[in-house]
């Protein structure tokens, strides 16, 4: 008997319910994926490319839509023989900075040959080495920056939707897709900056149940045999999902998690059970995952915000969390971070999915600002923070969870906090 058999119960393409899996249609993005179409046009038309933003929480569809259009725009383009569309779609994590984006964006142009180091050129030279690609690969050229987010300055989305009109360009065409999932991102950018980059917008909101139930059916279709799903499956994956900041990402990666259970377990159908515990075990490995991510500030961060949910002070400001934030920051013996870039870290945690973010907006008088809760089960976010409690000593708010282990010191021998 073979020691490894081919699943034949439960999974008919697993590869269906993976991050990198195209489907022929997308569902629950009708108008999005209209206005976003709309916004291509002028590509097909010859014309100067729109600079477009999109911007929405993670797992909404932002990328999905983008390299959906994208396709279906190469292969009409492809139709017209005074059309030459080059499409360069680059993921940001990892670069911070114009110099880092505009290396890549090189070497990407040119041959494995001919690649440019990374470090060592002034940024001026970099950028005439760009243009001069440019204009070599010539005809319509879209460069997609996802996750722009991650860069810390705006020198690149400056210079590349006007390197035509400063003159830097005479054959090239160049359009901007900018894509985010910071709401403040936009907020922090300079205002040149804005008028090139945003001059058309699109906001991708979160998935209610209902859109996410229908792709989960699309997925589910070409996922698994039939007859495999219980009933309950999808609309609980899709129910969890929409609790979960409408992340459609985090309903597909549940719906595997259960068909992976229900594999395992040599059973011949997935259960509302799959679902529940296949949710503890992602959201363990999320949680964990995140919080490890993290610096030791926004460990600092996060504790502060913990205890103050606790406390029942949330939903709460990001300068209400800062007094007991710098409380911590000097109990750990770190220099606290300035307002700004203790901002910075609640916007991180509220991508993790670790925070949750409101908006206020009371007028003139009290203008519009955020507010912080915690959207964690605390015990799960407790269990990835050791390190931090030990270091900064354990807060009255937290003491019932963490009772039993006698090396960690009370806030309490510190003073309050």
């Amino acid at each position: 008997m073979a020691l490894f058999e081919r699943d034949t119960d439960i999974y008919r393409d697993r590869d269906a319910l993976r991050e990198d899996y195209q489907p022929e249609q997308l569902v629950g993005r009708d108008e999005e994926l209209q206005t976003y179409q709309a916004a291509f046009q002028p590509v097909i038309n010859g014309e100067q490319p729109n600079n477009v933003f999109l911007y929405g929480k993670t797992g909404v569809g932002k990328t999905a839509a983008t390299k959906y259009l994208l396709s279906h725009l190469r292969e009409d383009a492809a139709q017209y023989d005074d059309l030459d569309l080059t499409v360069i779609l680059l993921n940001c994590d990892g670069l911070t900075s114009s110099y880092q984006i505009a290396t890549r964006l090189v070497n990407t142009l040119r041959s494995e040959s001919n690649q440019i180091s990374t470090t060592g050129y002034p940024l001026a030279s970099v950028y005439e080495m760009l243009w001069e690609e440019l204009d070599e690969c010539g005809g319509t050229i879209l460069v997609v920056l996802d996750e722009i987010d991650h860069v810390n300055d705006d020198s690149i989305l400056y210079q590349l939707p006007r390197a035509r009109a400063n003159g830097n360009l005479s054959e090239a065409k160049i359009g901007l897709i900018g894509i985010s999932n910071d709401f403040s991102f936009r907020d922090d950018l300079s205002p040149k900056v804005k008028s090139s980059l945003c001059e058309q917008e699109i906001h991708f909101p979160a998935y209610n149940a209902e859109n996410l139930r229908a792709i989960l059916e699309q997925r589910a279709e070409v996922a698994f045999h039939e007859g495999v799903l219980s009933e309950e499956v999808i609309p609980l994956c899709a129910a969890y999902g929409a609790k979960d900041a409408g992340d459609a990402r985090q309903s597909i990666d549940l719906l595997m998690k259960a068909g992976d259970l229900a594999r395992d377990e040599q059973t011949d159908s997935i259960t509302e059970e799959h679902v529940r515990r296949g949710r503890r075990a992602l959201e363990r490995g999320r949680i964990k995952e995140g919080i490890n991510g993290l610096t030791e500030h926004g460990h600092l961060v996060l504790y502060a915000l913990l205890t103050l949910d606790l406390e029942g002070e949330t939903p709460i400001r990001s300068r209400d969390v800062r007094p007991r934030y710098t409380r911590f920051a000097e109990l750990a013996n770190r220099d606290p971070l300035v307002p700004r870039r203790m901002r910075d870290h609640l916007s991180e945690l509220a991508m993790l999915g670790i925070v949750s973010v409101t908006e206020r907006n009371e007028g003139r008088r009290g203008g519009t600002y955020r507010e912080y809760a915690l959207d964690m089960d605390v015990e799960l976010i407790l269990s990835a923070m050791a390190e931090t409690i030990e270091l900064v000593g354990v807060h009255d708010s937290v003491a019932p969870y963490v009772e039993g282990d006698e090396e960690m010191t009370t806030l309490n021998d510190f003073g309050s906090a």
